[in-house]
């Protein structure tokens, strides 16, 4: 066995201490979502979607299928719940008047957000002990990483 070089285990110690972490922080951030979805009485799909409508919005109900990695009849009993729940319209979208846009109700986005009150608060917490410049290595981390499970994800699609 070739004996590897401290700094080389050093570098994959460290390396799998941060995926470690990014799996800790998954796990707790799908709790917290989960005990969010509970208060608000929606289903924790139901959540993630709404989020996506929130952050693509406005958008069709097939893009928010594939951007949810749902099947477009799944979709529909979601959008129903959501519709039914006061958290999103339906509406005729003005590109094409066959078509429907998913919007977020913004009545409802307060209950949400003052939910999350708390993580967006340690969050800038957090944030504050770190200078411009390290904030900006730790967005792009986070943004290289997000594209990497889209990626892992899109070639689990792909693959029998």
């Amino acid at each position: 066995m070739t004996k590897v070089p401290q700094d080389a285990r050093a570098r994959r110690k460290l390396t799998n201490s941060v995926k470690d972490s990014v799996r800790g922080m998954r796990s707790e951030l799908a709790l917290l979502n989960r005990r969010i979805s509970a208060r608000l009485e929606l289903r924790d799909g139901d959540l993630d979607c709404l989020e996506l409508v929130a952050r693509l919005g406005p958008v069709g109900p097939s893009a928010l299928a594939r951007a949810a990695g749902v099947h477009p009849a799944t979709m529909t009993g979601v959008l129903d719940r959501l519709e039914k729940g006061g958290w999103l319209t339906r509406e005729r979208d003005p590109n094409d008047r066959r078509s429907v846009v998913l919007k977020v109700r913004p009545e409802r986005v307060g209950e949400v957000f003052a939910l999350y009150s708390g993580m967006n608060a340690a969050l800038d917490e957090i944030c504050a002990a770190f200078t411009d410049s390290d904030l900006l290595v730790i967005a792009d981390f986070l943004d290289r990483t997000a594209t990497a499970g889209h990626a892992a994800t899109r070639d689990l699609d792909e693959s029998p």
